[in-house]
């Protein structure tokens, strides 16, 4: 069962400006998400989901992946939802820190599911321009969902990230990477995090931290 953990500090969760439903933005991590992978199904079952579609998926850029989010994000005419896989993870984050508030303020929050750690031993040498990954507190409600035995990423480096980032916390337990090779496919617990994430998104501003310590 996943275990979910809230910020120390008092986390504001922000109504949206409109009582428009944010729309999902997926945007995949390295090689893409394939057929098979909970994206590319969450897509198919959603056509008004937005995608965000990289120029070359085995070589990234963050630069030029930054700039394609934010060209996504601009391009939709109301509020979203970021849902990262991975890499994307780290992009958003890049992104979200230096976009222009016009287009920052479109996006309610993040979904932010196995993040790469970029700077780990063997970190492969086509992501390393991802960093350094930004420390500081983002500053858009965000989720982070991490696994006990990610190959990416470990379990204490990801809680950490959480804190950083003030994100909250969810432990998947055993799940690898949350992608095709781990057997995730439909993800329908993921499905369920992030629904009640949105639902979230549109309550009234709560401070969690002083409640929830």
């Amino acid at each position: 069962m996943s275990r979910v953990c809230f910020p120390r500090q008092d986390t504001i969760v922000r109504r949206s400006p409109d009582k428009t439903k944010p729309i999902p933005v997926l945007v995949p991590g390295w090689h893409g998400s394939g057929p098979g992978h909970w994206q590319a199904i969450w897509r198919s079952e959603h056509p008004d989901w937005r995608w965000v579609e990289q120029r070359d998926w085995e070589v990234p850029d963050c630069d030029e992946w930054v700039n394609r989010l934010g060209e996504v994000v601009a391009d939709c005419s109301g509020p979203v939802v970021i849902v990262a896989h991975s890499l994307a993870c780290v992009a958003f984050a890049h992104w979200v820190g230096g976009s222009r508030e016009q287009v920052r303020e479109k996006v309610q929050g993040a979904f932010l599911v196995a993040p790469a750690d970029v700077v780990r031993e063997k970190a492969p040498t086509e992501i390393r321009s991802f960093a350094p990954v930004p420390k500081n507190r983002l500053p858009i409600p965000t989720m982070l969902i991490a696994s006990e035995n990610d190959p990416c990423m470990q379990l204490s480096a990801a809680r950490r990230l959480a804190v950083l980032w003030r994100s909250t916390f969810v432990n998947a337990g055993a799940a690898g990477h949350i992608n095709v090779a781990s057997g995730h496919g439909p993800w329908p617990m993921g499905k369920t995090l992030l629904n009640g994430f949105v639902q979230d998104l549109a309550a009234p501003v709560l401070e969690m931290g002083r409640k929830l310590r």
